[in-house]
């Protein structure tokens, strides 16, 4: 089995064609709600990450060509077909004491080691980067959680993936609930923006954003995020990066101005019937006045207009977060999945 990390700068077709096939092909059996890679969103994970802190990742080859029967048919490439994806994400901004190491194995070469060999090199690279901390996550009730267990991890959270289905929401009930919020959010104005965060604007969004840490971590030992203008914007061009249309909504205090809450949705450009929300957070002075629902639901309103043809939004709650979780079973999401997240110390 042979380990080739990717440089981001020089990627080769083969390496991301067999990635992206690898990565498909796990989706197909273990996660079929997900959208699935492409050349491009690899891409763009390999030079940018979610986030401007992109992974190390690696691809996996030398053991026979899932796609053959016939060991010997891609002996002409002598490193093999790849079949194997390592993912590390370092964190470098905040919570340096962790790596998060993610493996994918295609379905026809499984129960062999393969996973358990990329594991511990991720787990190596982790620690020569004097990372303490290694998380992992899985799909419940799926392989994944005996995997987790056998690499010696421990759960310590659970979250649930949620998806709305646009379409089918009534503008009579988003009225209604936008209605029945503003009611209770007397004082505060919405500011819609859409694309990169206007320069005058980072500091307050960096802030206000920072309100995420409030959301429930369960038995995770990690640390609260920092977040700068400078991490907004990394954030943002990382989105754009992936070809996705971003759309944030700011909940502001009329009386002082101070930014209160807020919503972010990315639209997926290359297939605009689905979109991601990122984060709905509100600042804990601003509490108490339904700005989560009324954020939610006015972002609905705002993208039935300007994205007629979205059909899915889909959203990650951790199932203890029991405030969000209730404004989504008001807006009609459902939950699609459930993942496993584990941590082990090294």
């Amino acid at each position: 089995m042979h380990l080739s990390w990717l440089d981001p700068g020089q990627l080769s077709d083969r390496d991301v064609a067999g990635a992206v096939a690898v990565l498909e092909a796990a989706r197909q059996v273990d996660c079929p709600h997900q959208l699935g890679p492409t050349t491009a969103t690899f891409m763009a994970d390999v030079r940018h990450g979610p986030d401007g802190d992109p992974s190390a990742i690696a691809v996996v080859s030398g053991v026979p060509d899932p796609r053959h029967d016939d060991p010997v048919a891609d002996e002409g490439n002598a490193a093999g077909a790849v079949t194997g994806v390592l993912e590390v994400v370092l964190p470098h901004r905040d919570n340096t004491h962790m790596a998060i190491v993610r493996v994918t194995v295609h379905p026809a070469v499984r129960r062999r080691g393969h996973g358990a060999r990329l594991f511990a090199a991720g787990v190596d690279l982790a620690r020569r980067r004097d990372r303490t901390l290694v998380l992992a996550g899985c799909w419940d009730r799926t392989p994944g959680v005996a995997f987790a267990k056998a690499m010696g991890m421990d759960r310590a959270t659970q979250e649930a993936k949620r998806v709305q289905d646009v379409l089918t929401v009534g503008v009579a009930r988003l009225r209604l609930l936008a209605s029945g919020a503003r009611e209770h959010a007397g004082g505060y104005e919405l500011i819609p923006i859409f694309g990169r965060t206007p320069a005058e604007m980072l500091a307050g969004v960096a802030t206000m954003v920072g309100a995420i840490n409030d959301a429930p971590i369960d038995e995770l030992d990690v640390e609260d995020m920092v977040f700068t203008p400078e991490r907004v914007q990394a954030f943002e061009g990382a989105q754009l990066a992936h070809d996705r249309r971003l759309y944030r909504l700011i909940a502001r205090e009329q009386a002082t101005g101070e930014f209160a809450g807020h919503t972010h949705v990315g639209v997926d450009a290359q297939r605009p019937w689905h979109a991601t929300q990122y984060d709905t957070s509100v600042v804990r002075a601003h509490r108490g006045h339904r700005l989560g629902l009324l954020l939610k639901a006015e972002m609905l309103n705002w993208l039935r207009e300007a994205e007629p043809q979205l059909e899915r939004l889909e959203t990650w709650n951790a199932s203890s977060n029991a405030q969000m979780i209730a404004v989504n079973d008001m807006l009609g999401y459902r939950v699609v999945a459930q993942v496993a997240g584990w941590q082990r110390h090294v």
